[in-house]
């Protein structure tokens, strides 16, 4: 359970575990500054797959901390570790079960990076409000991968694609008994949250890209996705005839291409002769300013690789890690 009601199975986590590694921005990795030791808190932590990916990239001494309300996810954590660190250092790992979204700075005491993977489309504006708090107030790096954007796109296209699309954001964004999701608004809403409190905030995107390898993958996604769309629009199933089979058919047999557009932030704390400037300076510093109302649809500003970048280009985070000098999106408070 990674945040309060709502349960991932062992089984989808694994099956998309290397999807979500091949995703990840490397780049924003390679910005933290080296530590004598990490101590690193992994919030909904799921299986542990967040650390099995970033720990391997970190020079030096590790002890993760890894938090899930989710006991069986907890068990597996620990299970599989991750390895050594990426100069053979040792890396330790303790689990605590928790509610993230009523965690405090002081749970976070002392901790040299925070990370959280999947996570943040599953939270309600106040959960997600709680939560940068509780980080900001740890005052340290924090990276946050894989927060779906609400785009999807699939080769070849099919006409009702729009409409589930649409659905399914919807119903991301639904009412629940612990208030309204995000869904695919999580993203602006920690990017602004974040530089409001003095932080930076980079962000790249990170599409999943699913395709002959990921067929098994592209089956289960689109099932979760169809299902999700018609829950919320009752009359999509009665209308779609046999658009799922279709595609479901396409997808498990690898003739189905999906791009599934996500983004990873990384929040850095401000220096403070930084955060002194009067706002006016900041923002003149700043290579770019994200717009957070197109930020949903993944389309950065002007004259940074837009929306294509992230349904379309071969590259994907390697866009961002190669054309880094272009392509920074940096908020300020």
């Amino acid at each position: 359970m990674i945040a309060s009601g709502r349960r991932v199975s062992r089984e989808w986590l694994a099956l998309r575990e290397p999807a979500d590694a091949a995703a990840r921005a490397v780049e924003l990795v390679e910005r933290l500054a080296r530590r004598p030791r990490w101590i690193i808190h992994d919030l909904g932590c799921g299986t542990g797959a967040m650390g099995r990916w970033l720990a391997p990239l970190l020079r030096g001494p590790q002890h993760w901390i890894l938090h899930d309300r989710d006991p069986d996810l907890l068990e597996a954590a620990l299970a599989l570790p991750p390895g050594p660190a990426a100069d053979g250092a040792a890396v330790t790992v303790e689990a605590r079960r928790s509610d993230i979204t009523r965690l405090r700075a002081g749970d976070l005491a002392g901790c040299t990076l925070i990370t959280a993977s999947a996570l943040l489309d599953l939270l309600t504006e106040e959960e997600l409000d709680g939560l940068i708090a509780a980080c900001a107030g740890a005052g340290c790096p924090v990276l946050l991968t894989l927060s779906v954007v609400g785009q999807v796109t699939m080769a070849p296209a099919d006409p009702l694609d729009r409409r589930v699309a649409a659905a399914f954001d919807a119903h991301q964004r639904r009412v629940t008994d612990g208030g309204r999701l995000l869904g695919p608004d999580a993203v602006a809403r920690a990017m602004q949250q974040f530089a409001r409190l003095g932080f930076d905030v980079l962000v790249r995107p990170t599409p999943w890209r699913l395709g002959v390898a990921e067929a098994r993958l592209a089956a289960e996604w689109f099932a979760g996705w169809f299902g999700a769309a018609g829950e919320q629009d009752v009359e999509l199933a009665a209308e779609a005839g046999l658009y799922p089979q279709r595609r479901l058919a396409q997808a498990a047999s690898g003739r189905l291409n999906v791009t599934v557009g996500h983004a990873d932030l990384l929040v850095s704390p401000r220096p403070e002769s930084v955060r002194l400037e009067p706002r006016r300076e900041r923002v003149a510093q700043q290579h770019h300013v994200a717009d957070l109302a197109n930020l949903g649809e993944c389309r950065p500003p002007a004259g940074v690789p837009g929306e294509a970048a992230v349904a379309h280009e071969p590259g994907g985070a390697g866009v961002a890690h190669e054309e880094r000098g272009d392509d920074q999106l940096q908020l300020v408070g």
